[in-house]
């Protein structure tokens, strides 16, 4: 079983270094009328590395899922060819946090086989996820971008906290229901037909949901609130298998969000630049409507990659803006249309439905609600960005996951990555051994 699941990964890897290969020659080709073999160097380069981290893989961690690093390449492939289009050095930049965030993948498979020593340290984690949330509040190293504080610089680094603390928030949150979920459950009373938690383990909600609200007026982040929130419901449904918990967290965010939004300005400017972007067509709503205006021109087959336009003809004034981040899924959606979106979706479904898979098999408490909370926090990510651009969703700041330029999101997701596939590996290996789960063994695949 370990040398078809590898196998089947090395061979799944040939495809995604083809598409990636595919992609370049058509952005060269649309550039000028000549196409050198670049393209065919870029994808033997993309190849050789991802043939490198698949044998780490084979050695290290022989049981893990075959297809999680495949489908998360794909995503890779599909953001470097993307970032490419826009801007060459752009791309080599993102080419080489791609290789740093293998580098950290690899680090953290070697010195975290025993990932159950996170539980140890749940609260100095915690701690520390936190303070990354605040730092780009910090006078001299906070940065705001639109708006929202965001990220942090110090000297010539700069990244994106909030990308590193949504994995440590995920392992406390994590821990901590693992130890609490029976009391949450063997407590709980039914009043008018809903489930409540007791009184006394009901203050971890009204933290996690004054946190995320905290989070919106104090670093103005919608998307990172909404994220944080959405996984640590996704958690305690997992935990307690009631319902009636999430309904009530659900409808404790609506309602803080509903009074933040009437409060404080800058997040009422966001809500009504979603709802009303006509009322400031040049002005805070022009990147929303250019947004729109693109996925619309794109049609159902695209206009082929480097047809579309993200800047206005004869000048360097963006038609299209922050391309190469927020809205790069609109670029995706213009260039390929909506086949090509689609085909981007459901790349992320099949990573969150393999991710979940992980969870099922997962054995004790600890690994299940890991790999369910990595797992729903990487998809809402998604969400998150995707629901904005197309406005279901107010747009915020968080990257697509892979495919959005950025070094801190690259990074920090290919260490969530890295836990996932740590998670697996022990919960197939347990399932193949002697006595082992029939479940997996059929169904692990």
């Amino acid at each position: 079983m370990r040398s078809s699941a590898r196998n089947r990964e090395l061979l799944a890897l040939i495809p995604v270094a083809l598409l990636l290969t595919a992609g370049f020659a058509a952005v060269i080709s649309a550039e000028g009328p000549k196409v050198d073999n670049l393209s065919l160097i870029y994808g033997a380069y993309f190849l050789a590395v991802c043939v490198a981290t698949h044998i780490f893989l084979r050695i290290r961690l022989p049981n893990a899922d075959p297809y999680l690093f495949p489908l998360m390449a794909l995503l890779t492939a599909f953001g470097l060819v993307m970032v490419y289009r826009i801007d060459e050095s752009l791309a080599r930049d993102q080419a080489n946090w791609f290789v740093l965030g293998l580098v950290l993948f690899a680090l953290t498979i070697q010195l975290l086989r025993d990932y159950e020593v996170l539980e140890r340290y749940r609260y100095t984690i915690a701690a520390a996820s936190i303070l990354l949330l605040l730092a780009p509040r910090l006078p001299g190293i906070g940065q705001q971008v639109n708006g929202a504080y965001l990220g942090v610089k110090i000297g010539p680094i700069a990244f994106q906290p909030a990308e590193f603390s949504k994995i440590g928030i995920v392992i406390f949150l994590a821990s901590y229901l693992r130890e609490h979920r029976e009391v949450l459950i063997v407590g709980a009373r039914r009043v008018l037909g809903v489930t409540l938690p007791p009184l006394k383990h009901f203050g971890p909600m009204l933290v996690v949901w004054g946190a995320s609200m905290f989070m919106l007026v104090f670093i103005r982040d919608l998307g990172s609130s909404l994220m944080f929130f959405a996984a640590f419901l996704a958690l305690l449904y997992v935990a307690t298998g009631r319902f009636s918990f999430v309904v009530i967290g659900m409808a404790l965010f609506l309602l803080g969000a509903w009074f933040i939004v009437a409060t404080v300005p800058h997040v009422h400017d966001r809500v009504e630049i979603w709802l009303h972007p006509y009322r400031e067509a040049h002005g805070n709503g022009y990147q929303i409507l250019q947004s729109i205006f693109a996925q619309a021109d794109g049609g159902l087959f695209g206009k082929g990659f480097g047809q579309g336009m993200i800047t206005i003809p004869g000048t360097d004034n963006a038609l299209l803006p922050a391309a190469q981040t927020d809205t790069i899924y609109s670029l995706i959606v213009n260039e390929l249309g909506l086949f090509g979106a689609c085909g981007l979706i459901a790349t992320y479904l099949l990573i969150t439905a393999r991710g979940f898979k992980v969870a099922l098999l997962a054995s004790d408490g600890f690994s299940k609600l890991l790999a369910t909370g990595l797992t729903a926090v990487f998809a809402i990510q998604a969400f998150v960005i995707i629901g904005g651009v197309t406005r279901v969703i107010p747009l915020t700041g968080v990257t697509l996951p892979f495919v959005s330029y950025g070094g801190s999101s690259i990074v920090a997701n290919f260490v969530l990555l890295a836990l996932l596939l740590l998670v697996s590996d022990r919960a197939r290996r347990e399932a193949a051994e002697p006595g082992g789960r029939q479940l997996a063994l059929g169904s692990a695949a």
